[in-house]
């Protein structure tokens, strides 16, 4: 896992943009600089693909697979369509299926799967999902959706192991297209919905909705930043990145 802003020790706004530019993992993001960070990036994609895919699983389809790794960035934050993957790849659905948990199994990818209820209508089926490496997405928006991805996922991982609760992180999208990127459940409860946002701005409208169901988890927008801490007239918090993240240890 990569390192998060908490086991870095060093709550700024700084300390997130350093994050989103060099990555979690130890050597780029000592190093600071971003051409390092891209070869890093390129020879870790390369060890998984051409050395531990290659030896834990009995592929021979590698170079289809390194095209499928290149082209998912750039889906990171939507609903991954396999049926999208498999024509792109020109390959049957059960090989992209295959092959993206081959990529979970080896922590170069995960998946997150919708949060649902009875009465708001989600979808059931569409996974997200996420890089360990989140420098490959290239956008900065998805970017730090994706680094917000890694810091809940390994708080929910140190809240399982640890106090060995039943969490989950997953997120919410229904019908009407409302989505929250992030929902924090507790033996199937949700406990925290999360927004990620560049800026500050007015409160995700699909957030109001679903504290407005579930009143009794946390809500918070996190954005990206030195502005306010501050809870809104509905009970949601807008806090800097770096003040949140701060808080999952």
């Amino acid at each position: 896992m990569p390192l998060t802003l908490a086991e870095l020790g060093v709550p700024t706004s700084k300390t997130i943009d350093d994050l989103m530019a060099y990555g979690g993992f130890p050597e780029p993001f000592l190093l600071q600089s971003e051409t390092e960070t891209r070869r890093w990036s390129r020879d870790y994609r390369t060890r998984v693909i051409m050395g531990d895919l290659a030896d834990l699983e009995n592929v021979q389809d590698v170079g289809i697979i390194e095209r499928m790794v290149l082209r998912l960035p750039a889906l990171v934050g939507s609903p991954l369509s396999l049926n999208a993957l498999r024509e792109d790849l020109q390959v049957a659905h059960q090989s992209v299926s295959r092959w993206i948990s081959m990529l979970e199994n080896l922590y170069m990818v995960f998946r997150l799967y919708p949060f649902g209820a009875p009465h708001i209508r989600a979808v059931k089926k569409e996974a997200k999902h996420y890089h360990l490496d989140w420098c490959v997405v290239e956008e900065p928006g998805p970017r730090f959706e994706n680094l917000t991805a890694c810091h809940l996922l390994k708080w929910c991982f140190f809240l399982q192991d640890v106090q060995a609760r039943d969490v989950e992180l997953r997120y919410f999208r229904d019908v009407d297209r409302r989505e929250v990127d992030f929902v924090v459940t507790d033996n199937g409860r949700p406990t925290l919905f999360v927004e990620c946002k560049q800026s500050e701005k007015s409160v995700s409208g699909a957030l109001r909705y679903m504290k407005v169901r579930f009143p009794e988890a946390s809500a918070v927008q996190v954005y990206r930043g030195d502005g306010q801490d501050r809870i809104d007239r509905d009970g949601i918090r807008i806090c800097p990145a770096h003040r949140f993240f701060a808080e999952l240890a």
